[in-house]
């Protein structure tokens, strides 16, 4: 495998998985050319006239859709750890005999351990998107055929539209569905809030499968995935579990450390006069990041100031926000607890969107670059602010970028984070694996004041005589290496063995990511 050095100085290779590769050429630096993907004409002559496109089970439909070796089969992650779909989809390739499949989730999760088997007996090839918890284990380790590909969602959408991508059959698992293949994931027995990151797998996909548990009389309003996308429809007993398709749980932090992190980043936004009438921002469902959404809240109610639009996954704390008046809209990308998926139903101020209205960099405009302001968090960060979101200093890789790298693009970015986890720390020299370059993060807030970025002098100059404490990243790193009695360790990598790439926004390969040795 050849590897060169790209614009970060990061080693990636120029072929995976028999694909030619562009390394990172820089932030905004790449342009490409040509036309987009264009799906497959299709024609009703071609369906059943009375538009019921059921048939009897999940095999059928591979059968129909016409399954071979070597395609590409992609599934949504609106279902979350609760997801039963995946898991039986690949029980019935299994059961076909199909071999080398492309899996091409927009996330995966611990559930999804389900389908190791698969990995190594070579009924999946290799996976092109989020690889948590032991999926990731199981890649770092050098044990799937082939290399892994992480996009974040609005780069998994870019992929997708620019034909880097071809999806031969998307498998839609749809919470509320009808016979024509409309779908919605806001009702049903198994509602997940929003199906929106399926909604590209449902345009540029040859074959369209929805599987339901809630086949409702034609038609399904209101519908997320569009009918005349759909070729077939499963009408399947459960499509998992609904504890755990969506948190009832998602609660605030209780650490006093965390409390304090968040605490800052909503006295930041205040002092630095991003809060104001008509601003946005967006957060995450971390216990840190729900505690700043409750320190915003109130602030803004003393203050008597209402925000635009709030950025989701929706929470409890945000649709409180938008029942009390705080904001015009919550524009929603994912749903992460059952008050969301409620609040979906309910109220007209929640507007459901997809990483091609939201994220997709390849798009007439960026929709996170309207963002006032996106609360995220990281695994690592470096002195000179770049950020890792998918490993940690071992070296492994258990996390996805989801949407983290898209809201990067946000007019202020910043990274709330502890300085050590279980003694680790987390402020370190060089990240292990490089997903967001140092120039787009702003901010980073800690238990023990604020990093500022030196470009932002800005702010810099608002928060002079600030009661947060503004440190230097390097002079803060220095003392929690005290604290912690030194940096961490490098993982020792096989660097001959590239087991996944990082892929930047706009396509280019960003870093790789090495076989850990054990």
């Amino acid at each position: 495998m050849k590897l060169i050095k790209n614009a970060a100085g990061r080693l990636v290779p120029t072929e995976v998985n028999g694909l030619q590769q562009i390394p990172f050429k820089g932030v905004n630096k790449y342009k490409p050319t040509g036309l987009k993907a264009k799906p497959k004409i299709k024609t009703c002559i071609d369906y059943p006239t009375d538009g019921n496109k059921v048939v009897k089970d999940l095999k059928t439909a591979l059968k129909k859709a016409g399954l071979k070796d070597g395609m590409t089969i992609s599934t949504h992650h609106h279902l979350r750890n609760g997801d039963a779909v995946t898991n039986m989809l690949f029980d019935v390739v299994k059961e076909m005999g199909i071999k080398n499949i492309r899996w091409f989730p927009s996330a995966s999760f611990p559930v999804h351990s389900h389908l190791i088997k698969y990995l190594e007996d070579g009924t999946i090839h290799h996976i092109e998107g989020s690889m948590n918890g032991p999926l990731g284990k199981f890649t770092t380790e050098g044990k799937m055929k082939g290399i892994g590909v992480l996009r974040s969602h609005g780069g998994r959408y870019q992929s997708i539209q620019d034909g880097e991508v071809h999806i031969d059959i998307a498998v839609i698992a749809a919470p509320t569905a009808d016979p024509f293949g409309n779908s919605t994931g806001d009702r049903g027995k198994s509602a997940c809030g929003l199906i929106g990151f399926a909604l590209g797998d449902s345009e540029y996909a040859d074959k369209v499968i929805v599987v339901t548990d809630n086949l409702v009389p034609f038609p399904c309003v209101p519908w997320q995935i569009q009918g005349n996308n759909v070729d077939y429809v499963v009408e399947v007993e459960t499509l998992g579990d609904p504890a755990k398709i969506v948190s009832g749980t998602t609660e605030v932090t209780k650490s006093p450390d965390r409390l304090l992190i968040a605490e800052y980043v909503a006295q930041f936004l205040d002092e630095a006069g991003i809060m104001k009438n008509g601003f946005s921002f967006q957060a995450g469902a971390g216990g840190t990041t729900l505690a700043f959404a409750v320190y915003l809240k109130e602030k803004m109610k003393k203050k008597n100031v209402k925000a635009r639009f709030i950025r989701g996954g929706s929470t409890k704390y945000l649709v409180q926000m938008l029942e009390e008046g705080l904001t015009d809209y919550i524009l929603d990308g994912q749903t992460f607890d059952l008050e969301g998926v409620r609040s979906m139903r309910e109220n007209a101020g929640h507007v459901n969107t997809s990483p091609f209205t939201s994220y997709n960099f390849h798009g007439k405009g960026n929709f996170a670059s309207i963002v006032d302001a996106a609360v995220l968090g990281a695994t690592e960060v470096d002195v000179n602010f770049n950020a890792n979101v998918v490993t940690h200093s071992d070296g492994y890789l258990l996390h996805g970028i989801g949407g983290w790298q898209n809201c990067l693009y946000s007019k202020c970015t910043i990274l709330a984070i502890p300085t050590f986890r279980d003694r680790i720390p987390v402020i370190v020299d060089e990240v292990t694996t490089l997903c967001g370059p140092g120039e787009l993060i702003d901010v980073i807030a800690t238990e023990r004041g604020l990093c500022i970025n030196p470009k932002r002098k800005d702010l810099l100059k608002v928060m002079k005589n600030s009661s947060i404490p503004i440190i230097d990243i390097k002079e803060l790193k220095k003392g929690i290496d005290i604290i912690c009695g030194g940096a961490p360790a490098k993982p020792k990598v096989n660097k001959e063995k590239v087991v996944a790439i990082i892929k930047w926004v706009d396509g280019t390969v960003l870093d790789s990511v090495f076989q850990v040795e054990k």
